[in-house]
C-alpha cells in the first residue's frame, strides 16, 4: 500500500498556466473561440501551430479565431523564443492578458477567512487574510466580514473594488451553486438564507458561490495534480468532513446542486451528534470538533480547558505522539471511520485517485498505512488496481484559490461569447 501513497507538496512540479490539460469528452459543447482561448491559458502559451495540432481545427480557422481575441483585449502575441541569427524570425506564441480582469475567490471558514486576488491568467495578485472569534454568524455579520476581507486583499494588491469583475466564495455547508442560497451552514446562525442575492445587494456585483470543498476541488483540477486527470476524488477533513468529485473534467455536483455529502452519510445508526443536527454522520466522529470534545477523556483537565480548540487539538495530537493512550485511541477510532468513509468512496465512485486534503491531514495519524490497509480491506477490490492516495496538507489559501476559477471561467464566457454568465 505504501506505494499507492503520495505526500504532495504545494506548487510542486506543476506546469505553467491553468486549467485542465485534458480534454473532455462531457458532451457540453463549448464555442471553438473559448476552446482557443482555454488551451492557451492551460498552457501558459501556444503557438498558432500548436492551437492547430491540439485542436484539429484548420490554420485559417485558428488565426480567424485569435485575431478576433487579441482584438478582444484578452490574448496577446509574444516572442516564444529569442531572436536566433541562423533561424531567422523568433516563433510567436501567444498568451492570457493577465490584466484584462482581476477578480477575489474567498473561503469563508470559523476562526479565519482567507482572499486571493486574481488576475486573468489565474496569477495570484495578493492574498489577505481575515481572523475572526466568532462562532456561528449572520448573513449580515458575513457579509460585514467578508466586505472587510475583500477591502483588505485589494488594498494588499494595490486595486480598488471597482477593478474587481466578480468575487468567488467557498464556505462549508450544503450550498445550491445555481441558487445561491444556503440549505444549512455550521458558519451561519440560520438556514435557507440567500447569500448571493444579499451579496449583489450589498456590493453591486457578481458572487459565484458553492460548497468550500467543491472549490478545493476546482483548486486541484486547475492549478493542482488533477490537471491532467480526467476523474478523481478529493476529501478534506478539518472543521467538517467534505467531498468533491471530478468526473471526465467536470466537477459533479448532483441534481440540486448539493450531492456528495461524504461527511453527513451515516455510519452508526443513533450513533455521536453532528453539527447538522442529526446523529451517526461519519464528521460527528472525524471534524474537528468531534476530536476536542473527545479531549477531555485523554487529557488533564487544566489542558482540557483551553480556549482554542485549535490549541486543544494541537496538545491531544502532541499527547498521541508522547504515548498518551487515551490521546492515541481518540486518533485510532477517527482512522478507523476514515478507513471506512474512504472505502464507500472507492465502492461507490472507483475513483483513481483520492486527495486527502484539509489541517487534520498535517498529523499522521490520519493517514497511517493501517489507515488505508483497513480501507483496501473493506472494498472490493480483488478485480482492479486500487485507488492511489494523495496526501495534500493545503492553507486555506489554496481553498480561496480555487473559489477563482468558477469566477475565472464565468468572466471568460462573458467576455468571449456575452454577458449573460455574469448576470446573476
Amino acid at each position: 500500500m505504501l506505494n499507492k501513497i503520495q505526500a504532495i507538496t504545494n506548487e510542486e512540479n506543476q506546469p505553467s498556466g491553468c486549467g485542465p490539460l485534458l480534454s473532455s469528452n462531457s458532451g457540453i459543447e463549448v464555442p471553438l473561440r473559448r476552446q482557443v482561448f482555454e488551451h492557451v491559458r492551460a498552457h501558459g502559451r501556444a503557438t498558432r501551430t500548436a492551437i492547430t495540432q491540439a485542436l484539429d481545427i484548420s490554420a485559417g480557422s485558428v488565426t480567424t479565431l485569435t485575431a478576433d481575441l487579441i482584438a478582444k483585449g484578452i490574448l496577446r502575441e509574444v516572442d516564444e523564443t529569442a531572436r536566433e541569427m541562423a533561424r531567422g524570425r523568433p516563433r510567436i506564441a501567444l498568451e492570457v492578458v493577465p490584466e484584462a480582469a482581476y477578480l477575489i475567490g474567498i473561503k469563508l471558514s470559523f476562526n479565519q477567512h482567507s482572499a486571493i486576488l486574481s488576475d486573468f491568467a489565474g496569477n495570484v495578485v495578493a492574498t489577505a487574510v481575515l481572523q475572526s472569534n466568532e462562532n456561528r454568524r449572520s448573513t449580515a455579520q458575513m457579509l460585514s466580514e467578508t466586505e472587510a476581507l475583500i477591502n483588505k486583499v485589494c488594498a494588499n494588491g494595490e486595486k480598488t473594488i471597482d477593478d474587481i469583475k466578480a468575487v468567488g466564495i467557498g464556505l462549508p455547508g450544503i450550498v445550491n451553486h445555481s441558487s445561491g442560497s444556503i440549505t444549512w451552514s455550521s458558519l451561519l446562525k440560520d438556514r435557507d438564507q440567500n447569500l448571493q442575492a444579499a451579496f449583489v445587494e450589498k456590493f453591486d456585483m457578481p458572487l459565484l458561490l458553492d460548497n468550500d470543498t467543491n472549490m478545493l476541488t476546482l483548486a486541484e483540477l486547475w492549478f493542482g495534480i488533477g490537471r491532467d486527470m480526467t476523474d478523481f476524488a478529493v476529501v478534506t477533513i478539518e472543521d467538517g468532513v467534505g467531498m468533491g468529485l471530478v468526473v471526465n473534467n467536470q466537477l459533479y455536483r448532483g441534481t440540486h446542486g448539493m450531492g456528495l455529502e461524504l461527511g453527513h452519510t451515516k455510519v452508526q445508526l443513533d450513533g455521536a451528534l453532528c453539527a447538522c443536527g442529526q446523529r451517526g454522520c461519519l464528521e460527528a466522529y472525524l471534524a474537528d470538533y468531534a476530536l476536542t470534545r473527545e479531549a477531555a477523556t485523554a487529557l488533564d483537565q487544566d489542558k482540557a480547558d483551553l480556549k482554542s480548540s485549535k490549541e486543544l487539538l494541537d496538545i491531544l495530537f502532541q499527547q498521541a505522539k508522547a504515548g498518551n493512550s487515551g490521546a492515541e485511541a481518540i486518533f485510532r477510532r477517527a482512522g478507523r471511520f476514515l478507513s471506512v468513509g474512504l472505502s464507500n468512496v472507492v465502492q461507490l465512485f472507483d475513483p483513481p485517485l483520492i486527495i486527502l486534503s484539509g489541517k487534520r491531514m498535517q498529523q499522521n495519524y490520519m493517514y497511517a498505512d493501517t489507515v488505508f490497509a483497513e480501507m483496501q480491506k473493506l472494498t472490493l477490490s480483488d478485480n482492479r488496481d486500487p485507488c492511489k492516495i494523495a496526501v495534500h496538507a493545503w492553507d486555506d489559501l489554496v481553498w480561496a484559490r480555487g473559489a477563482t476559477v468558477p469566477v475565472l471561467s464565468a468572466i471568460t464566457a462573458a467576455m468571449i461569447d456575452g454577458p449573460e454568465a455574469l448576470d446573476r
